[in-house]
């Protein structure tokens, strides 16, 4: 229960409309109103022959926008001048604030507290997901109130602490981003001289079927796709030097038995090699289930007295010379692609055997530090999403 007491927004909030008729030719900047009380943001510039609205209405800096179907979901803001001058149709209303009686900053933190969203909720009607709320009735959401040098006051603390609490959240983000560049710059640092550098195709078995990609075509049609069975390796399982399996695509058993030339092994490296996902390597892991590359997925097995799999995963993924070598030969600019010959051409350094695992574990410990700073962001991330409202309940029960 707050200390202030609770007035409707119908007094200090009033409906107002800046009418511009909508003529084809002409331009115009449209407006939307993000979830959660995330704010109010500038969609898209429109000719007027894209809208069936005859007439929008022109919103200004300091106005209460709403979104009347997604209200219920805190599609509530304060049109800030990043989209002064945007127009508005007759889905976002926008009311005028009483600068008398209450700061525009004091509805805009009120917006994102879930109490004004439920009450949002409580006051939206209809059917199919599409609640829309009437402005008259948004107008009689009750809100705390007290004189505006209260107001200011209460401002003060809500917004040093919010920009307290985000100051930390950068500040981790940033630590985890320095240390992920500086393993990024060591492996870029590493073999400087022409000692070491050869050719992927150096690196991979002599073996006949080391080297595959497919099933192509008519191969394998997209109805024959199946909720479970053989993996299908696309894309989407492809990380950076991680293997995840989540593309959902499966195959018979019997329809595998067709593409067991393109089946993948542990060790095998993986590469995406088409679209906005490539160049992106990782090795098949030692528990991975039966599965086989797709035609968007190059697999190589390696020559295992040359090459240890994780080192030429992290060459290949963060090695500058590697990368500015194998994207120099991709071709198409609409949907880029590879194909074996240009990875089998990429340049890779080997070193001894010896030395690759020592390579690796040493950028594995380096790495480890990165995934500790990011776990740790995380959890900062979740703390702070916690605190803000936190602090926002107590604000407007006037216990800061």
């Amino acid at each position: 229960m707050s200390k202030w007491p609770d007035i409707p927004l119908a007094q200090v909030a009033t409906p107002v409309s800046r009418p511009v008729a909508v003529l084809p030719g002409e331009s115009y900047r449209t407006i939307g109103v993000k979830w959660w009380g995330e704010g109010a943001y500038e969609r898209e510039t429109i000719d007027g022959a894209r809208t069936a609205a005859k007439v929008l209405s022109v919103v200004r800096e300091g106005d209460l926008i709403i979104n009347k179907i997604w209200v219920r979901h805190g599609s509530t803001a304060i049109a800030g001048a990043d989209v002064d001058g945007c127009s508005a149709s007759g889905e976002f209303p926008t009311f005028d604030l009483n600068r008398e009686r209450v700061l525009p900053e004091w509805i805009h933190w009120q917006t994102k507290t879930r109490g004004f969203w439920s009450k949002c909720d409580a006051l939206s009607r209809g059917t199919s997901g599409k609640n829309r709320i009437k402005p008259e009735l948004f107008l009689t959401i009750p809100v705390p109130l007290p004189a505006l040098p209260e107001q200011r006051r209460v401002l003060a603390w809500i917004q040093e602490l919010a920009a307290q609490t985000q100051e930390a959240c950068t500040l981790r983000r940033q630590a985890a981003e320095e240390v992920g560049a500086l393993v990024s710059a060591e492996i870029s640092a590493l073999f400087p001289s022409e000692q070491y550098w050869t050719r992927v195709e150096q690196a991979v078995s002599p073996r006949k079927g080391s080297v595959r990609s497919g099933p192509f075509g008519s191969q394998l049609l997209h109805e024959e796709f199946t909720s479970s069975g053989v993996a299908a390796i696309g894309t989407r399982d492809v990380q950076t030097d991680r293997f995840h399996l989540q593309s959902g695509w499966f195959v018979s058993d019997e329809k595998f038995q067709q593409f067991r030339r393109y089946q993948v092994f542990p060790g095998d490296l993986l590469c995406t090699i088409v679209g906005a996902s490539i160049g992106r390597f990782c090795v098949t892991p030692t528990d991975v289930p039966i599965a086989f590359t797709t035609k968007h997925i190059q697999a190589l097995t390696l020559d295992s007295a040359k090459a240890e799999p994780r080192f030429a995963s992290l060459m290949l993924n963060f090695h500058r010379r590697c990368r500015e070598s194998l994207f120099s030969q991709v071709e198409g600019s609409a949907q880029p692609s590879l194909n074996a010959g240009k990875i089998l051409a990429t340049a890779l350094p080997l070193p001894p055997i010896p030395d690759q695992r020592r390579i690796v574990a040493e950028l594995d410990a380096m790495q480890d530090q990165v995934d500790a700073l990011k776990r740790l962001q995380s959890e900062t991330a979740a703390e702070l999403d916690a605190l803000l409202p936190a602090i926002l309940d107590k604000a407007f029960k006037g216990e800061l």
